[in-house]
């Protein structure tokens, strides 16, 4: 178990489609998640994708377990380990809300994300899961799984004039309070 570098945007890892994971439960896999762990905990982050540390796999961990301070008024997520995700959007309406990202430091943006979603995929023993989120958790789940598919959150802004850096357009707010 040890902390990783998180990459950052302009890293050419970071658009690349992440390679499905083919089998479960190996001492590797399981490394693999040890180290995402410990590094999203070190970087006090709520999310973090395989592609942000390097590896070329589609695996996500997420979630706040308990209610998170730098959420306050979010509900809190489960902590999930997602494995091979797909994601469907369960209605067309979709909402718009504030992002960051542990891969763009410093900065947030506004994003519009489908507010409910069904998700599926694999745990790290290649158990099924099967989930329906809305909201928060909603946002969470479709951020992290975009990192599988060569995208970051400012890819998907479509306003500019609301995105910026953290310590502007939130004063007080530290610059740890990335995703």
């Amino acid at each position: 178990m040890s902390i990783k570098d998180i990459l950052k945007m302009g890293d050419p890892r970071l658009l690349r489609v992440a390679l499905p994971v083919e089998r479960f439960d190996t001492p590797e896999l399981h490394s693999l998640l040890k180290d995402m762990h410990s590094t999203m905990q070190h970087a006090q982050g709520v999310g973090l994708a395989a592609p942000q540390i390097g590896v070329n796999l589609q695996v996500v961990m997420f979630g706040t377990g308990e209610p998170n301070p730098r959420y306050p008024d979010e509900d809190p997520v489960a902590k999930t380990i997602l494995i091979n995700p797909v994601i469907t959007p369960l209605s067309e309406e979709t909402e718009e809300g504030w992002e960051g990202c542990l891969s763009v430091p410093g900065l947030r943006g506004k994003v519009p994300r489908w507010k409910s979603i069904k998700y599926t995929g694999f745990d790290e023993k290649g158990v099924a899961i099967s989930r329906e989120a809305v909201g928060f958790h909603a946002r969470m789940v479709q951020h992290e799984c975009d990192h599988l598919w060569g995208i970051l959150y400012p890819m998907r802004i479509k306003d500019f004039t609301q995105f910026g850096y953290t310590e502007v357009l939130f004063p007080g707010l530290s610059d740890k309070s990335d995703d």
